[in-house]
């Protein structure tokens, strides 16, 4: 269920008094941080939604990263706050918690996706996000801050996810193999037009679903600056963390679209249009399911499935090892950066 707070009716919590004209500086800095999080987001994971539709030429690059920016600002405005509810209320104990913990656990994520971003490698944001938000609050409060059922629905959700995407692109990849069996090569062309609705499918999924990992952490942050008296989404907050996700996506990853697009295999017409389709499933089942999922690793597990299909040596499998690694290392490795970034945020007045 939604529950919205129009901008400027938010409750202010009890014990705290606070102009209604101005922001406290701690959640000014905290929503600041995580809108650029969602830009850093959307710009990272872009290639995931335009890469192979720019590969097989189904779209030129301005029509594909525009029309996923337009998906992705719809997406989180239809599927409701099930995965923000999961990543902001459900992981850690907001009372536990300070801003200057909400403040290094999305210091940690940029700097990690700006890095992987740098060196072409496809990462997971949600991952990135997951082990900064971890790390700070162990660090500030001890593993009791941890809440272990939410942490064990993202982690099945977070693990789980990229073998259903490699498991279901080859399956469906041989079925569709089985249908087009013997036909013309025209084929190709309404592959290619079916991949114009996929980026469409694409960003509705991965804006309903990594937009609301901002919207929940923003959220976060008010409950646990006092701007709120529990853990609710009020509109402003959806319509922000929407928009800076689409525009991170409309400004585009360059260096990722080739990696996924080229660098695993020759990509064709029917081969990205069954990754997308696998992926926009899914995206979309977890996102109703309150389960925040990479949509980096869900569409490359589904390009490496479709591909395996025609044959396992198709797959450079050697790209796919290293990009693994980087995703075994995110969340360590964010871990220890985002406890680092909270050690420091301790000598910041007001954090």
């Amino acid at each position: 269920m939604w529950r919205f707070l129009p901008l400027g009716r938010e409750r202010v919590h009890p014990n705290k008094e606070r102009s209604r004209s101005a922001m406290p500086l701690p959640i000014f800095v905290a929503t600041a941080l995580a809108l650029v999080f969602a830009f850093v987001n959307g710009f990272h994971d872009s290639a995931n939604l335009v890469a192979t539709a720019i590969s097989t030429r189904a779209l030129s690059p301005r029509w594909a990263f525009g029309l996923a920016a337009l998906a992705v600002l719809a997406g989180p405005f239809l599927f409701g706050t099930a995965v923000a509810t999961t990543v902001g209320a459900e992981v850690v104990n907001p009372p536990a918690l300070r801003s200057g913990v909400i403040v290094a656990a999305l210091l940690s994520a940029i700097i990690w996706n700006l890095a992987t971003w740098l060196g072409g490698i496809p990462s997971s944001t949600s991952h990135a996000l997951i082990g900064g938000i971890l790390g700070a609050a162990v660090l500030e409060g001890g593993a009791g801050v941890v809440l272990l059922p939410g942490l064990t629905k993202v982690g099945v959700a977070l693990f789980f996810s990229p073998a259903v995407g490699l498991i279901g692109g080859y399956l469906l990849m041989r079925g569709v193999l089985f249908l087009v069996r013997g036909a013309s090569p025209k084929v190709s062309a309404l592959f290619r037009r079916l991949q114009v609705l996929a980026v469409i499918g694409l960003g509705l999924g991965h804006g309903a679903n990594d937009a609301q990992k901002t919207i929940g952490v923003i959220a976060l942050g008010l409950v646990v600056g006092g701007a709120l008296p529990d853990f609710q989404v009020p509109l402003w907050v959806v319509a922000a963390g929407a928009a800076a996700l689409a525009l991170g996506v409309g400004l585009g990853g360059w260096r990722i679209v080739h990696t996924l697009g080229g660098k695993f295999y020759k990509v064709r017409p029917v081969h990205g249009c069954t990754a997308q389709a696998t992926a926009i499933g899914v995206l979309w089942g977890a996102t109703l399911l309150g389960g925040p999922v990479s949509t980096t690793q869900v569409v490359s597990a589904a390009i490496w499935g479709v591909g395996s299909a025609e044959r396992i040596s198709k797959v450079r499998w050697a790209v796919v090892a290293d990009i693994a690694l980087a995703w075994v290392l995110t969340i360590p490795v964010t871990m220890l950066l985002g406890a680092f970034l909270c050690l420091l945020m301790r000598f910041v007045p007001g954090f």
